[in-house]
């Protein structure tokens, strides 16, 4: 147990140092959060896995029950085209307003003498503000576990890792401490 502490608690550091591409709002390449939605996305998948590595970091150092060693290591392949949702709702929970973006997440996962790869689909729903971009939900959906099998149903994940990385990555953006790239 001390010894997956000690680790946990190195890969923070080193996360930490890095600082993935966060600077201060005093920083000259730091501007505002993009308007447009796939800049906006471009940019936050781009940041994603260090902000929600970070998160399951944390959690482990406050011995929360977590995933054993799980580790974002890419988030990508954005899309953009919205399903249609107020003919599949029976009372309008998202307003027409929430935009919609599909991403997909490569994680990895150690276990005592074996390592599993996983890879997760994410529907994020956003809406813009006066003061910028919020998450308004996020589902998951692992991949089959079994070649050829079905996937698994969707979950809430607005509270995971990934979540909690979006609403943090957000929330830099909108205090204008992300670096745009031009």
């Amino acid at each position: 147990m001390m010894r997956r502490t000690l680790i946990g608690l190195l890969i923070t550091v080193g996360c930490l140092s890095q600082l993935s591409g966060v600077h201060s709002q005093n920083n000259p390449q730091s501007t505002s959060c993009p308007s447009d939605l796939q800049k906006l996305t471009e940019l936050m998948l781009k940041d994603l896995p260090s902000y929600a590595n970070r998160v399951i970091q944390r959690e482990r150092l406050r011995d929360r029950p977590f995933p054993p060693s799980l580790y974002i290591l890419v988030a990508g392949r954005p899309e953009f085209e919205p399903l249609p949702l107020t003919k599949l709702q029976y009372q309008p929970v998202f307003e027409d307003t929430a935009q919609q973006v599909f991403f997909t997440t490569l994680e990895r996962q150690y276990g005592d003498k074996n390592l599993v790869n996983l890879e997760n689909y994410y529907w994020l729903f956003l809406t813009q503000t006066e003061k910028g971009w919020r998450a308004v939900m996020l589902f998951s959906q692992l991949a089959s576990l079994n070649d050829g099998g079905p996937p698994l149903p969707p979950e809430d994940a607005s509270h995971g890792p990934i979540g909690q990385g979006i609403r943090l990555w957000l929330r830099d953006c909108r205090a204008g401490a992300v670096k745009i790239d031009d």
